[in-house]
């Protein structure tokens, strides 16, 4: 998210409130902005509250981190110690993205561009803006600061920058995460029913040009997936993915957080992705691998069988006990 102007460490400090926060490092530096780990820039403000994410915090590009240990600041960054670093971002991120109520179905902020047929019972937030050309089924939601590019079709009870799901687990509940960011369509992309499309933890999630969404998706935080993508339904993406250009997840594909699929992939229908895959390849399985060898593996498997009772014949034949009690002792009188 990008702060509406510069901010100093100054006010930063008096917006978490937190008599225990120390500064370290450069206080001339300025917050720009207000970013999760996974999609910093320079000028943001970040945090860590985990001891193995140090390294990977400190090298990244945010310039302001907020943590809970007392160590150095690198050159060119500020830290500020914490007794809670989860707890004085989500301060921040309430301070600079409040939710605002909304009593009407059209928020009068929101732009939307010629020749857009908004249908009845659409619910749009503040600061949302829909280009041109645009159909806008019944039912759905567009939550606040939404962007919408043209020519774009959405159907009916779709829920487009819901927020994110995302966690930290306390000893007795589970503290929630607040979210600052948006969700980006951009143009010629068509959404079926009952999609919802999570806005990003502090940046944006976004579904690029000419990409085809089925009906009953899941999209997750920060996901970005590339122009003209096929995805089916039941499709489910978690948060943090990259989804390159030309990809196809076919139906009720599952993608686990943090990963890229590589341009032009295709997943069939039922897999599992658990680990980035390579480009222009086509999977399947859970966990997925390319199709041909999962293929292979089945194909294997359903001799299984057969190849049990040869083994079970072979073994009556050499007087060994069958019905596959195969230890080390059996084995070696088999040899």
């Amino acid at each position: 998210m990008t702060l509406d102007r510069s901010y100093s460490i100054q006010e930063i400090i008096s917006i978490i409130d937190n008599p225990l926060a120390k500064v370290i490092g450069d206080t001339s530096i300025k917050a720009t902005g207000i970013n999760e780990i996974h999609r910093v820039n320079p000028g943001d403000i970040t945090f860590v509250d985990n001891e193995k994410y140090f390294n990977r915090v400190l090298s990244c590009d945010a310039s302001i981190i907020i943590l809970n240990k007392e160590i150095e600041a690198p050159d060119g960054k500020v830290l500020i110690y914490s007794d809670d670093p989860f707890r004085d971002y989500v301060k921040l991120v309430k301070f600079f993205a409040p939710f605002i109520p909304q009593d009407m179905a059209i928020h009068p902020s929101a732009e939307i561009g010629k020749g857009t047929i908004i249908q009845p019972l659409v619910f749009i937030g503040p600061n949302v803006k829909i280009g041109e050309n645009c159909i806008i089924h019944p039912n759905v939601s567009i939550h606040a600061n939404s962007i919408i590019g043209n020519n774009v079709i959405i159907n009916s009870g779709s829920v487009i920058g819901g927020e994110a799901f995302y966690f930290k687990r306390r000893p007795d509940y589970l503290d929630k995460l607040e979210g600052c960011g948006r969700v980006v369509i951009e143009d010629n992309v068509e959404i079926g029913s009952c999609c919802t499309i999570d806005r990003g933890v502090s940046a944006d999630t976004i579904i690029g040009k000419g990409t085809k969404l089925d009906n009953l998706i899941q999209v997750g935080h920060d996901t970005i997936i590339g122009k003209n993508c096929l995805i089916a339904a039941q499709a489910g993406i978690a948060g943090v993915v990259n989804i390159e250009d030309n990809v196809i997840l076919w139906g009720q594909v599952g993608v686990q957080k943090d990963l890229t699929i590589g341009k032009g992939a295709v997943v069939l229908g039922q897999s599992g992705i658990a680990k980035s895959i390579e480009p222009g390849k086509v999977y399947f399985g859970s966990p997925a691998r390319e199709a041909s060898d999962k293929m292979r593996e089945i194909a294997l498997l359903k001799k299984l069988p057969e190849l049990f009772e040869i083994v079970n014949n072979l073994m009556r034949i050499h007087g060994i006990d069958s019905d596959l009690k195969i230890n080390n002792k059996n084995l070696n009188n088999f040899e």
